[in-house]
């Protein structure tokens, strides 16, 4: 029998992600949500997100960009990733985040280029730009000439380009600023969100976030609204569950530095965020000493952090000279952090570190540890609510308490499929929906389960263990 998740299903509405984040006739917010962290003086609230939302999806619609299109956006952090990132899903188009490690593309082809996956990145984005055929690319003036020659490599003569940054940048080499294309602010105030049916929020892709697989191509995995909006909740509901100093507890402030192209911060530092009205000093570089002075005179209270961070917090001495006093939690992520590690961190600067597991597939986030429960095993959690998941052994067989079984996961936020590869998907997914994860785990008699391998050989996306 499949393991079901130990808490009552959420009721998890089937609308447009903008229609979920901007309920209707809610007073929306002046107070700004996203903050620089270098400038305070560039900064994007709630209400204005709505309005930058409206003017991209005008923009998008006199460019001719139809509905089911994709808008790649190739950039570093910056406050204004939010409102393309809404901007584009919230209007029926699909946000394809590109990694901003990608080089300048060369000449090999996959063929060539074989086993050498150090040499990836320099492709990866000549294939996401065809695979996608995206119409618009938004980029940051300091990859453009990248950005140019992968769209030349990849023989797409019909794709526009515009620089995207926080500050206004002049034409360079005919390319214009990003907001050149946008409706304007009055425009903005007659513009209404179209609303979604259930059958919409459930099959219109929102993001596609592209990841190298352990072989072959990346696989561009197809979250829809509802899956979106389902993790949301779902995280929300296990974020401060069994937690009982709701009142004493000071409002949540929150750094930044998560990379936006990825499913893990695009999760938390984007669509959380703006579900909870949490404040975010973003980061457009992780610096350890401008992650550490942030902390100290911007009193953050929550970050997400990948597990590199954690070990600068146990090893270098620069930390000592902080005061990180004001941090209560953090969740890690983005691969395996070992519970000695865990606990190091956490008893030393008496912070609540929980972990979890999740991957590109299942949006981001499947098992995590509920936030109440302070944890020093090294568990990645329970199962979050409206999912449920099976171990299996060698011959399919379900295995029992203790026993290692490769992963598999069923709920609402399941990804619809890989983009344009429909073998992929057929070996990824069964008619059932189950998920295959790649993933081998283990669980006890309360329900806490540890990822303990990695299966050699997997047809799904590198997962995101956090």
């Amino acid at each position: 029998m499949p393991l079901k998740s130990p808490y009552p299903d959420l009721d998890i509405p089937k609308v447009n992600i903008l229609s979920y984040i901007f309920p209707r006739g809610e007073d929306l917010p002046d107070t700004p949500l996203w903050i620089d962290s270098a400038d305070e003086n560039i900064s994007l609230s709630l209400r204005q997100l709505q309005q930058w939302c409206k003017r991209i999806a005008i923009g998008l619609d006199r460019l001719g960009v139809k509905p089911g299109s994709v808008v790649m956006v190739y950039t570093t952090n910056h406050v204004f990733v939010p409102a393309a990132y809404m901007g584009i899903v919230g209007s029926g188009r699909i946000f394809s985040g590109v990694n901003p490690a990608y080089t300048l593309p060369g000449k090999l082809s996959y063929r060539q280029v074989g086993a050498l996956s150090l040499l990836r990145d320099e492709i990866e984005i000549v294939y996401q730009v065809k695979n996608t055929e995206a119409p618009v690319i938004l980029v940051h003036p300091g990859f453009l000439k990248i950005a140019v020659a992968a769209v030349k490599q990849a023989g797409m003569t019909n794709t526009c380009i515009f620089q995207f940054s926080d500050v206004f940048n002049a034409p360079k080499d005919g390319i214009k600023d990003w907001r050149e294309m946008l409706g304007s602010v009055e425009e903005a105030e007659n513009y209404v969100i179209r609303e979604f049916s259930p059958e919409e929020a459930t099959s219109t892709v929102a993001s596609l976030n592209y990841s190298s697989g352990t072989t072959g191509v990346p696989k561009g995995v197809c979250i829809s609204h509802h899956a979106l909006i389902a993790n949301v909740a779902q995280s929300i509901f296990m974020k401060d569950l069994y937690k009982s100093d709701h009142l004493d507890r000071p409002k949540e402030r929150w750094v930044g530095f998560l990379p936006l192209y990825h499913a893990f911060g695009q999760l938390w530092t984007m669509a959380i965020a703006a579900r909870l009205r949490i404040t975010v000093y973003v980061m457009k570089q992780f610096v350890l000493t401008d992650f550490l002075n942030i902390i100290q005179t911007k009193k953050i209270t929550h970050f997400q952090a990948a597990p590199p961070v954690i070990v600068m917090l146990s090893k270098r001495p620069e930390v000592a000279k902080y005061d990180l006093s004001s941090v209560k939690d953090i969740l890690c992520g983005a691969a395996p952090l070992s519970k000695e590690l865990q606990n190091d961190v956490a008893n030393r600067f008496h912070i609540q570190i929980n972990q979890g597991w999740g991957m590109t597939e299942v949006t981001c986030a499947g098992l995590i540890m509920p936030g109440g429960i302070n944890d020093g095993t090294g568990s990645v959690g329970t199962i979050i609510p409206n999912c449920e998941a099976r171990l299996l052994d060698e011959d399919n067989r379900e295995v029992g308490l203790g026993e290692r079984g490769e992963l598999y996961w069923r709920g609402p936020n399941v990804c619809l499929g890989y983009w344009r590869n429909e073998e992929a998907t057929k070996e990824c997914l069964d008619s059932e929906g189950w998920l295959r994860s790649g993933d081998v785990a283990l669980y006890n008699e309360d329900g806490w389960f540890w990822i303990v391998d990695r299966k050699k050989v997997c047809v799904c996306e590198y997962p995101i263990s956090y």
